[in-house]
């Protein structure tokens, strides 16, 4: 298989990008939702609050190789070609993952910056975006978890489209994004 989208299917970097994303978002949600587990102020807690720092901004680093990817390879065509009435909420879907992708884990960025606390990306310090302001934080802060609740819904629309594709309509809309299986 090609590195290069073709008309026909995705290409080895947009799957592989594709599923890896699917995994790092699962990891932001879960250390999100799980750093419960661990009581306030405890290394356990810290530890699941820099990773969901860093797999967020994996997040964010890794979207813009997939735009990058989007632009210069085509599409591949759904067979058979879906409905208007269908297109257009793809297009608005696919529009409102990038912007999940790019504006949570920029949020995030913000929000550390304007607590004044570092922002940890694998052994690096990325700088502040904006300088110490506490209020302009906790903005952001409930802004960002508006956005990632919101991201459940997208997510989870998303795949049930691609089951639809598959199971009612029949076409290739989740195949194209499928790995192929070796013969």
């Amino acid at each position: 298989m090609s590195w290069k989208n073709t008309e026909h299917r995705y290409g080895h970097l947009s799957i592989s990008l594709h599923w890896l994303m699917l995994l790092l978002i699962a990891a932001v949600y879960f250390t999100m939702e799980f750093r419960g587990i661990f009581p306030k102020g405890s290394t356990g807690r810290g530890l699941m609050m820099q990773a969901h720092f860093m797999l967020g901004l994996t997040v964010f680093a890794l979207v813009w190789l997939r735009l990058l990817a989007r632009l210069v390879a085509p599409t591949p065509k759904i067979v058979p070609t879906i409905p208007l009435w269908q297109a257009a909420p793809a297009k608005l879907m696919h529009l409102a993952l990038y912007l999940l992708m790019i504006g949570v884990p920029l949020a995030g960025w913000l929000i550390l910056s304007a607590k004044g606390k570092a922002i940890p990306f694998y052994g690096l310090e990325l700088p502040a975006l904006v300088g110490k302001n506490h209020d302009l934080a906790e903005q952001i802060e409930h802004w960002h978890v508006l956005a990632a609740e919101a991201g459940y819904w997208l997510i989870g629309l998303h795949a049930l489209a691609a089951l639809f594709h598959h199971y009612v309509s029949r076409d290739n809309t989740l195949t194209r994004m499928l790995p192929r299986r070796s013969s």
